[in-house]
């Protein structure tokens, strides 16, 4: 099949992260912003989000060819607002290229016709003068006086100067030589280019690429306001530090630039332990984005397609700690994350005064405590970054980072958070990022055991479950989250993306962490109860959205 030729200016179909292929149109980047090294690719903005990136010229298709097929596979209520909306749009464009002709069209008849009308009229105006000089030449000297005396008080103002004085130019049409000056420019393109799609607006006049003025200036979000410019909310590369009342101190980062080549890698060398679900994600982003990274996972074979693509092989967890700067391990739970430091072999081993260690397993309190005062009594320094996400956001580089510990290794690391994250936190102590990871997938999956219950309440009440996703959708809940975990259960597909075994596992460190405080949990409580449940039928290994099956056997 022969290859498509793309341009500026072209809708398109593209794959971005979460979403399906989604609609979208390729425009210029920012001015700053730098386009990812090897293939070549397109900055594409998509409709009815405000989502943007660099997205390579092989994952492209022709919006127009690939329509049918795409909106048969694709069912969500966002999809079809995003493809309503690039209906909107080509509707806008079309209906402006007629009024473009038609203006034009009716223009050029009112130059043509005002330009006839004017010819003729000067040539009446010709004829008549040379008949009036005619009668003046045979008339009487007293003619001759009055014909005189009307020609001096007339000056300039004979009467073919007043025909001409009338014509359509003295009326406003402008000389030959100023039409270049005066008419005004035409460019449909242009006109839609700055007009409003549904909602969002595209970066003014597409061949000028945007700058705010910001040195920073590297990712930015559409406005989404009817104003006749387009605003852009500029996001800085510096960290921002904001202290908090309490003392403890949070980081943002930048928006994550996974997606769009603006991170200058650090000069350090990475290493990584663990390529699960998570880690790969996580590898794949630090390579692309120019980091020197080594690998190692306990089952060899996964570490072969990033070798391939620049990595290089460790053989045991102590080498890769002692042949690289920073080290980061992400493994499933507390006991792979202790095995992982002081087994044989282990990351202890290869720590020497000044290595560094980031363990970014989601583990309880008292083991990241643990293994930090071990590395830092061999001189090492520490940090634990827990990463809040999933299979999907990590290949994305759009997870969420919670980091404590050693202050100065968090500011190390923050080319390497920028490509693996959309935003971190610095969270202060040694233990504070366990406790707020193990409290946000509480709430997750809490949130998962609930959504579960209602489908199921739904189907034996009689009542529709897309309906009742429908009208969740359209209501305070609306989240991606929402619509894809439930488009999972009605599809009957419970691929991993966050594995149901993991979240019970916070869930069960996350009611210890109650009971540590006296602090009741009875949510998590029933929550967990369900998903032990799906456990026992066997559901360990797929998505956290088969705990569904835990209500309907």
């Amino acid at each position: 099949m022969a290859a498509v030729s793309l341009r500026l200016g072209d809708l398109v179909w593209g794959k971005l992260g979460r979403y399906p292929p989604w609609p979208g149109k390729i425009v210029n980047p920012p001015k700053d912003l730098k386009k990812p090294r090897g293939k070549k690719c397109f900055f594409v903005k998509f409709f009815g989000t405000e989502d943007h990136a660099w997205i390579k010229v092989e994952q492209l298709k022709p919006y127009h060819a690939h329509k049918e097929e795409m909106i048969k596979i694709n069912k969500g209520k966002r999809f079809q607002q995003a493809v309503d909306a690039v209906e909107e749009f080509l509707k806008k464009a079309k209906g402006k290229d007629q009024a473009s002709s038609h203006n034009s069209s009716e223009e050029k008849n009112r130059r043509n016709s005002s330009e006839e009308r004017g010819k003729q009229s000067a040539g009446d105006e010709k004829r008549k003068a040379g008949l009036s000089e005619g009668k003046l030449k045979k008339s009487t000297g007293e003619g001759k006086k009055r014909a005189s005396s009307v020609s001096s008080e007339r000056g300039s103002k004979s009467p073919l100067k007043r025909a001409l004085d009338q014509s359509p130019r003295k009326r406003g049409r402008p000389p030959k030589d100023e039409k270049d000056l005066t008419i005004p420019e035409s460019s449909t393109v242009k006109r839609v280019m700055t007009g409003t799609v549904a909602g969002f607006k595209w970066p003014p006049g597409v061949s000028e690429p945007v700058n705010d003025g910001d040195p920073h200036f590297h990712h930015f979000l559409l406005s989404q306001t009817e104003k006749p410019t387009v605003c852009y909310q500029a996001i800085t590369k510096k960290l921002k530090v904001c202290e908090e009342e309490t003392g403890s101190t949070s980081i943002q980062a930048a928006d994550s630039t996974a997606v769009n080549g603006s991170i200058t890698p650090t000069d350090k060398k990475i290493g990584f332990l663990g390529l699960g679900l998570m880690g790969s994600g996580i590898v794949s982003n630090l390579l692309k984005m120019g980091h020197t990274v080594t690998v190692w996972n306990r089952t060899a074979e996964k570490c072969d397609l990033f070798i391939q693509e620049g990595a290089r092989l460790g053989r045991t967890p102590a080498e890769v700690v002692s042949t690289c700067d920073i080290t980061f391990a992400c493994v499933s739970d507390p006991k792979a994350a202790k095995d992982l430091v002081l087994g044989p072999s282990g990351v202890l081993q290869g720590i020497r005064p000044g290595k560094c260690y980031v363990d970014m397993s989601t583990v309880d309190a008292d083991t990241v405590t643990e293994l930090a005062q071990v590395i830092v009594s061999r001189g090492g320094r520490f940090l634990e970054a827990p990463v809040s996400g999933n299979q999907q956001l990590s290949n994305d580089g759009m997870l969420v980072i919670l980091a404590a510990g050693d202050r100065g290794l968090y500011e190390d690391c923050s080319s390497c958070f920028q490509a693996m994250g959309k935003t971190s936190f610095f969270l202060g102590e040694v233990g504070n990022a366990a406790k707020m990871m193990l409290i946000v997938n509480m709430v997750q999956g809490s949130f998962m055991a609930t959504i579960a219950e209602g489908l199921t309440l739904a189907q034996v009440t009689g009542q529709s479950q897309q309906t009742l996703l429908d009208i969740l959708n359209q209501g305070q809940l609306a989240s991606i989250f929402l619509d894809q975990k439930c488009q999972n259960i009605l599809q009957g597909n419970f691929k991993p993306d966050f594995y149901l075994k993991y979240i019970q596992k916070d869930l069960r460190l996350a009611i210890a962490l109650g009971d540590s405080v006296n602090h009741p949990t009875p949510m998590a409580a029933a929550a967990n109860e369900v998903y032990k449940r799906a456990k026992a039928l066997d559901q360990s290994d797929n998505d956290m959205s088969a705990v569904y099956r835990a209500y309907i056997h």
